[in-house]
């Protein structure tokens, strides 16, 4: 099954340069231009509608053996083209069918070394090409990006751990607003970031099509520039003890990579946004993601799911003892049956952390595989990577077995080298015997996703479970996710809690979990999150006694034909309208802020639609779990006012009239 068809690309130029030369590139709609300068070192800028956004910014390799890209810049040759594609997602988590339209630089030097610029409407992304006949040890890759004095960046700075080293993190932070001139070469973020504040442009700097190679971070420099900084490679290991047991790094080489002499390295990537609402539908971390590597992805199912973690699986109102046992997962069976989900995910507790097949007591999986299976409910399970990796070849026909198309592992931590083919390993195993994966304590997708389309979705956020133990999910972050983590692609934050609370009555309880925000906040969050699988997280017997609202939330696509951002401001608010078929859904979600909009619909086709709308009720103020849900006839062209609660959110269902 083939997923792009491209169109011929147009060649517009093939010369030969010197190495004192520069050449500019531009993208399609010309706006964009990026200025490459072939000098004593590699550089590049970029600017937008005449304006400098990005200063001279070095682009480098350090070889093992001593030799840099920038040793000798003398170039061969030459080529820019037109590429326009149309890319069909055989996953969407935005849009189906998805534009590659760019104008692409390739230079190609006397080294054997070729650089790589794509420039599109919406951003910017180069690659190192390595053509060396023999393998290769990079030592380091200087990927700068300087911006002008005084500049801002929202990023989640890496909380350095005891006993691991600073590259150890489950990728789970708050995003802080940083002067870029504030920060010094100790400081380390993980990718995406967002660089502006106010009006100004903004830039996401990420990276894509990252394999056989450490993930990029992002570090301080002495003056007003961020520098990518890489994990060095493992050389040695050992186990941790306690509860999830995992591999930390006690010993690393003095290069990143050790990797074939030729390839392509990872894109570096940014998204260029001149308004914030069109960052949160920017995709062009996926179209640099490499084409899929599964020929017919057609048994790739997502849906909706629970998952029993959070809430701890403390249910009432129910005639057995709730808990890790056969009884309460044919409950959780029964209550996705109910109100249209798809599947469960049965969590960790489910077997022993270090052994698949040694079945918790309280479990009968026959049982429960052939209840799910008569109720045409899938199964979904939770694994600790390590154990996988050491299993993996029986656990996978175990799973087929059982009927589990979804698997989710855990406790990586780590994006090395070695980590980051991991990662590869396990999703192809996977892919194989056609089940789906999502990471957990993971780095972001970074066009993983499009490789793989059965990584359906990753965890690399900082989402509900932090409601347990802490005060920092709060309506402030989960309106700044859109803008920043989600632009490296789909994220499992595990929404739809159902007890809400003001900041002021907020408390982290383990077994009655609440969240900062409204009821209509955390339903927005189906909406507004991209993620191709949706876990609720919500108490399910709290669910069974709102009906209503559960059929609302059930009823939520989690795969779109096409998505528009209708308004949004970073880290305020978003309001988002995604299309599946011919019915649209409108989600919206603010900060602690109070907000009313008028809602225009000129989006619509023609024709009469109904309208279902489940909006922040009189009260959500002082209590934030009170809803309005509610039907109304609407048409192209009607617009009406929404008002957001502190913390508040909404979401509407638009289905067309036959």
């Amino acid at each position: 099954m083939k997923f792009a068809i491209a169109l011929l690309p147009v060649v517009l130029v093939s010369i030969r340069l010197s190495a004192a030369d520069s050449i500019s590139v531009k993208s399609p709609d010309r706006r964009i231009s990026v200025n490459v300068q072939l000098t004593s070192r590699l550089t590049y800028s970029v600017s937008i509608d005449g304006r400098n956004i990005l200063q001279p910014s070095t682009i480098d390799l350090l070889l093992g053996d001593g030799r840099n890209l920038s040793d000798d810049l003398r170039t061969t040759k030459k080529t820019v083209k037109i590429y326009n594609e149309t890319i069909t997602s055989p996953v969407p988590e935005k849009r189906k069918q998805i534009a590659n339209y760019y104008n692409e630089l390739k230079l190609d030097f006397k080294q054997p070394y070729t650089l790589l610029f794509r420039v599109y409407n919406d951003g910017v992304a180069y690659r190192i090409m390595t053509k060396f006949k023999d393998s290769i040890v990079i030592k380091n890759e200087t990927a700068l990006f300087a911006f002008d004095k005084g500049k801002s960046v929202l990023l989640p700075i890496i909380q350095l751990k005891k006993e691991v080293d600073k590259f150890h993190t489950s990728f789970e932070e708050l995003y802080k607003l940083k002067r870029i001139d504030s920060l010094d070469q100790e400081t380390l973020a993980y990718t995406p970031v967002l660089v502006g504040t106010g009006n100004e442009v903004k830039i996401g700097i990420t990276e894509s099509d990252l394999e056989d190679y450490p993930g990029m971070f992002l570090s301080g420099t002495t003056g007003d520039a961020l520098q990518g900084t890489f994990a060095t490679y493992p050389l040695e290991e050992k186990m941790t003890a306690g509860e999830f047991p995992q591999a930390i790094v006690t010993k690393r080489a003095d290069y990143i990579a050790k990797t074939k002499g030729t390839r392509d390295l990872p894109w570096r990537v940014l998204m260029i946004a001149t308004e914030d609402k069109e960052l949160p539908g920017n995709d062009l971390v996926y179209r640099l993601g490499s084409p899929s590597r599964i020929n017919d992805a057609s048994w790739v199912n997502p849906g909706k799911g629970t998952d029993e973690w959070i809430i701890g699986v403390n249910l009432f109102n129910v005639p057995f003892k709730s808990g890790v046992n056969t009884a309460t997962y044919k409950y959780y069976i029964d209550f996705v049956k109910q109100f249209g989900f798809d599947r469960i995910m049965m969590d960790a507790g489910w077997s022993n952390y270090q052994n698949l097949f040694d079945i918790n007591p309280g479990i009968n999986m026959d049982t429960i595989a052939a209840y799910a299976k008569s109720r045409n409910i899938k199964i979904s399970m939770w694994t600790l990577c390590s154990t996988l990796d050491r299993q993996l070849d029986s656990a996978l026909k175990q799973f087929n077995k059982w009927g589990v198309d979804f698997i989710m592992t855990d406790f990586m931590d780590r994006d090395d080298q070695k980590m980051v083919n991991f990662y590869h390993r396990i999703a192809k195993a996977c892919a194989d015997h056609k089940i789906m994966i999502m990471y957990h304590g993971a780095f972001p997708p970074k066009g993983f996703n499009r490789t793989y389309p059965n990584a359906i979705t990753r965890e690399a956020v900082l989402g509900s479970e932090y409601n347990i133990w802490s005060d920092k999910p709060d309506p402030e972050h989960d309106v700044t996710l859109p803008y920043t983590r989600m632009l490296a692609g789909p994220m499992d934050y595990e929404p739809g809690i159902l007890n809400n609370a003001t900041k002021e009555q907020f408390r982290p309880i383990s077994g009655q979990v609440m969240t900062q925000g409204t009821r209509c906040h955390q339903l927005a969050m189906f909406v507004v999150y991209d993620s191709p699988i949706q876990l609720f997280s919500g108490n399910p017997s709290q669910g069974l006694k709102e009906p209503e609202f559960m059929h609302f939330l059930g009823g939520i696509p989690t795969t779109w034909d096409e998505t528009k951002i209708l308004d949004g401001k970073v880290s305020d608010f978003i309001i988002t309208a995604r299309r599946k078929g011919a019915d649209w859904y409108i989600g919206g979600m603010t900060d602690w802020t109070e907000r009313e909009f008028t809602l225009s619909l000129d989006f619509l086709d023609s024709g009469d639609y109904t309208a279902e709308s489940c909006i922040d009720g009189v009260n959500a103020k002082t209590y934030p779990a009170d809803y309005v849900i509610k039907k109304f006839a609407v048409k192209k062209g009607d617009a009406f006012k929404i008002k957001m609660a502190a913390g508040g959110g909404f979401v509407l269902k638009l289905s067309k009239m036959k």
